[in-house]
């Protein structure tokens, strides 16, 4: 049976969620920027993939080997 504990947990929990949404719908959206350099094996990202996938942090050929490794894992 639910006691004024509970019911008070589950006001201040009910308040904290209001308080993050709040906060995380004024947050501006920031523009993801794309690494200039692979962070996998320290080769140039070409421009173009910089511009099509903003945000992206290796180039294809590594991105590849890990997207078939993630899939091989999935299994």
């Amino acid at each position: 049976m639910a006691d004024i504990a509970d019911f008070a947990n589950d006001l201040v929990q009910e308040r904290l969620d209001q308080a993050l949404a709040a906060r995380n719908a004024a947050k501006p959206a920031l523009a993801a920027h794309s690494f200039l350099f692979c962070e996998g094996c320290d080769d140039a990202i070409p421009e173009p993939r910089r511009l099509a996938l903003p945000g992206c942090t290796q180039c294809v050929r590594c991105q590849s080997i890990d997207e078939a490794r993630e899939a091989r894992h999935a299994r």
